[in-house]
């Protein structure tokens, strides 16, 4: 009787893996950086698994814009599960899944990736404001790059 009870209260619960916010900060800074010394003033958001903000950092000439561009392209990847360049691809007009560029906050456009660690989605990174989605990717994939090993377990 008390293994049943037991099994059914695991069964209610689960456990997830949540970067902390220096982890966030570290990839925040280190995606800044690689931007900064590639000549290009960005805002570099980082979200939890969940899509919730944790860290903003705006450089100081990046334009006002960049802000929400850069939380959106990370809420993006997170919550479709997709790089947002991958994403951008998908929903070309005329493609079946088109549609979902006009929902609220989707950022389909390169510079939102997923950051995952130990195979788990743990959250995102967005970045806003070098010319061109593919040179966002960069610089979030150093930030990505910076964090790694730590989040590998």
């Amino acid at each position: 009787m008390f293994a049943a009870s037991a099994a059914q209260a695991q069964d209610a619960t689960f456990s997830v893996k949540m970067m902390t916010p220096e982890t966030a900060m570290k990839a925040a800074q280190a995606a800044l950086r690689k931007c900064r010394d590639d000549g290009y003033q960005v805002t570099v958001a980082v979200v939890d698994r969940g899509g919730v903000t944790q860290v903003v950092l705006r450089d100081r000439f990046a334009g006002p814009h960049t802000v929400r561009m850069a939380v959106d392209k990370a809420w993006t990847a997170v919550t479709f599960r997709t790089n947002t360049t991958e994403l951008a691809k998908a929903t070309q007009p005329g493609s079946p899944q088109s549609g979902i560029r006009h929902r609220p906050r989707v950022a389909a456009v390169g510079g939102g990736l997923m950051i995952e660690g130990g195979g788990a989605l743990v959250g995102g990174i967005g970045v806003s404001g070098a010319p061109g989605g593919e040179r966002d990717d960069v610089c979030a994939k150093a930030g990505i790059a910076a964090i790694q090993s730590s989040l590998d377990f």
